[in-house]
């Protein structure tokens, strides 16, 4: 998604009668600081300066108050509104000889002592400074308890706002300030999330595509304790933690933040009854970020990627009976690890931070021989399915296809691979979304079945072909086919990344599909297994992302789009080795999904690097699929696409194709539109700048009227050899306004039949 200006913009300063100090060089007093302030982001009621006033209904936060970006700033509270209301008291045993202000501060800001006004301040300042107290503004201070209070006003760029009392002759170190431990605790819940309970959390068998019946879910309410950063497991626990819900959301019961120098346990019992001849493993489908398990004590193995999922045997240390699982989690969120819209300060288009167990945990029963996993490959012309069998053990492996009860084709194969040609074959397409059974079993010496898995296929196959006109068009079974979609980053309000349930993740894409979309741009975040699995179902296409990390100066390359003068990021050996891992642990987890049409390495140029060698890896990996190597990013002759962004209207830099530079890509606007709508009641915070592209319309008809312009700016761009639109976005996301529906999915803001009906000039077929 397209950056929104940072608040970093340097304004001039318009103080009178203020001298500079640096921290360096301040010493050190026995005067005590004290940062806890009273603070409201709405105006009070008059005489919120005064002593006795009352402050019930005031929130609590450690100074100071601001945005990240901000020069010089301690931030102990992020403030990202526009106006701020502080108050706090302080003890002074004698007057200052010099009394002053330290102060870093933005636009007019008015400071009191006692309810008397001291200084009306203009402009900003990029670092602490001392304003010295005239003796009548000296006069408002007492021996004892003090109330300093203080209004301020942001208009542009970065924000800030500390104020002390202190003697200008002897200034006091500020300390460092106290480490937030809450994220924004916002009221929002999506109804299925206010049905989540420890027995119902997230029951489904998580990997679809290659089930078996003998499994257990160890979802619910584990143990969790928070430590510094350590090896040696907690002996005491803060309470409990609902997984698979991260952390920091809502519905985990915890709402706490994870500092990169602190340790996540978890810990619960289990039960298992060991039998010869088979082996136990340790799923998790999700664990951001890096994680090690021990059962019973013992070390079964650890992880570093946060995305995907991973298996641990723990047949050699589980015990018949009662069993102890031990998770301890790290989590750095802005080094150079895959995050994607993570981060430590939410704001704009970057969302809270998530840690910990994110997806379904589970214990599943294999034989010693089993199958290990299953690879699937379809191809329309002829109407065959390849199964490519990975096993752990010898032995042939019988191959069944089914259409609904009926056998279809069957075979068996000792190679490892079986191509099957299916009589009559019905092909896979949003239009009709046919899927075959699969059933695959592994036999033994004596004839036995030794395992057997279930799956399924979706016989289609994806390409790209030129139209009448010469332009680059997808192919679905050899048509021509518009992909149509939404960026769809797939965020909740209650669980932030863990969708509250399978139902809610579900009901996202039938409503996509009941709105006339035939795809969904997957952004930044890979999700659980089952997402794709019902969009096979359903019939929608799939633009998958890789999410998106990389840290400091250099990570993320000069966004030049798609000029002809590219620029690339130069990634140190480890983080971009750790890069490709995440990239095939993606693709290897999701290749078998009909639904993924295209694979999408970069967005824009975050942590975009090594462009035409990532993009010649992921051509090679899976020829089956188109690349978009870096949706609106800068322009690279890799892959298959040429993704322009634009907001809010949609639009396509033709005049850049010098030299036919974008001849052989097809031509994509792979964001636009983030039509901002707010609804009252439904905000992720009411105080925050909530926002969308090209500002926020007066009414909802005008709301609409933006929405039909940029669809209309669209069917004509199609004309001109745009081949897919992706619009911003399926829904609000924190102080994002600009989705279709709001954020707790309780308010659609278009309804799905007009839109359905507005879309399909897009989807009419193209010569």
């Amino acid at each position: 998604m397209t950056h929104v200006g940072s608040n970093s913009v340097l304004k001039p300063l318009t103080l009178f009668g203020v001298f500079f100090l640096s921290l360096a060089c301040q010493v050190v007093s026995a005067q005590e600081i004290n940062d806890d302030w009273k603070f409201r982001l709405s105006a009070p009621a008059d005489g919120w300066q005064q002593p006795g006033f009352d402050v019930a209904d005031w929130q609590e936060g450690a100074g100071g108050f601001g945005t990240h970006e901000t020069p010089a700033a301690r931030i102990g509270h992020v403030w990202d509104t526009d106006e701020i209301w502080l108050r706090k008291s302080f003890k002074l045993d004698s007057i200052p000889t010099n009394p002053a202000l330290l102060v870093h501060h933005d636009e007019d800001t008015q400071v009191y002592l006692n309810g008397k006004l001291v200084a009306k301040l203009t402009g900003y300042s990029t670092q602490y400074h001392t304003l010295p107290l005239e003796p009548a503004e000296a006069a408002a201070l007492q021996v004892g308890t003090n109330l300093l209070a203080v209004h301020c006003v942001q208009k542009t760029g970065g924000q800030f706002i500390d104020v002390h009392v202190v003697d200008s002759q002897n200034v006091p170190e500020l300390p460092k300030p106290e480490l937030s431990t809450k994220p924004f605790q916002s009221e929002l819940i999506t109804k299925w999330g206010s049905e989540v309970t420890a027995e119902n959390v997230w029951t489904e068998y998580p990997r679809p595509q290659l089930q078996r019946s003998n499994w257990t879910n160890l979802n619910g309410h584990w143990d969790y304790a928070i430590t510094p950063k350590q090896t040696q497991a907690p002996t005491e626990w803060a309470g409990q933690i609902l997984v698979p819900f991260p952390l920091e959301s809502k519905l985990s019961g915890v709402q706490r933040l994870l500092d990169a120098e602190e340790t996540l346990w978890y810990r619960r019992e289990f039960d298992c009854s060991k039998k010869d001849g088979k082996r136990t493993l340790l799923n998790f489908e999700a664990v951001d970020y890096r994680c090690e398990a021990f059962v019973n004590g013992k070390s079964v193995g650890s992880h570093t990627g946060g995305n995907t999922p991973f298996s641990f045997d723990i047949t050699d240390a589980v015990e018949s009976g009662q069993n102890e699982l031990l998770v301890r989690v790290e989590d750095a969120t802005e080094e150079w690890q895959l995050r994607g819209k993570q981060t430590l300060n939410a704001r704009g288009i970057w969302y809270t931070q998530v840690s910990g167990i994110w997806q379904t945990v589970w214990l599943e029963e294999v034989a010693t021989q089993h199958i290990d996993d299953v690879k699937i490959q379809t191809d329309a012309k002829t109407g065959s399915i390849t199964i490519a069998v990975d096993q752990i053990g010898e032995g042939p492996v019988d191959i069944q296809i089914k259409d609904n009860s009926d056998v279809v084709a069957s075979g068996q194969t000792e190679s490892n691979s079986l191509t099957l040609k299916i009589p009559d074959a019905k092909l896979w397409s949003p239009d009709s979304p046919h899927l075959y059974t699969i059933t695959a079993s592994l036999i033994g010496n004596e004839g036995e079945v030794l395992d057997q898995i279930e799956s399924y296929a979706g016989i289609r196959d994806v390409g790209k072909a030129k139209d009448a006109d010469g332009n680059w068009r997808f192919t679905l079974n050899g048509e021509i086919i518009f992909h149509w979609g939404p960026l769809d980053q797939g965020w909740w309000p209650d669980g932030l990344l863990t969708p509250p349930s399978d139902e809610a993740m579900l009901f996202d894409i039938e409503w996509l599909k009941s709105s006339g979309f035939n795809m969904i741009r997957k952004h930044i975040k890979v999700e659980p297994r089952r997402y794709y699995y019902h969009c096979d179902r359903l019939g929608m296409m799939v633009w998958q992302d890789q999410v998106s990390g990389g840290s400091g100066e250099g990570a993320w390359p000069r966004w030049t789009r798609l000029d002809p003068n590219p620029s690339d990021a130069t990634w140190p050996a480890d983080p971009h080795a750790q890069f490709m891992r995440e990239l095939e642990w993606m693709i290897d987890s999701l290749e078998n999904h009909p639904s993924i049409v295209c694979w999408v390495p970069f967005n824009e140029a975050w942590g975009q690097h090594l462009t035409m060698e990532v993009g010649k890896w992921t051509e090679d990996r899976d020829p089956s699929r188109l690349v978009n190597i870096a949706s609106g990013g800068n322009f690279w002759p890799a892959g298959d696409i040429v993704d322009e962004h634009r907001y809010p209207h949609p639009g396509f830099p033709f005049d850049l194709n010098q030299n036919g530079r974008f001849d052989d890509f097809i031509k994509v606007v792979g964001e636009f539109g983030g039509h901002g709508y707010p609804v009252e009641g439904h905000l992720w915070n009411v105080n925050r700048r909530n926002w969308g592209y090209g500002g926020l319309p007066e009414t909802k008809a005008e709301y609409k009227d933006r929405y039909v312009t940029s669809i209309n700016k669209l069917k004509e761009l199609q004309q001109q050899g745009i081949a897919a639109g992706v619009y911003t976005q399926t829904t609000d996301v924190e102080g994002e306004i600009n989705g279709l529906m709001t954020y707790d999915r309780k308010v659609i803001k278009i309804p799905a039949e007009e839109l359905a009906e507005l879309h399909e000039p897009l989807l009419e077929p193209v010569d």
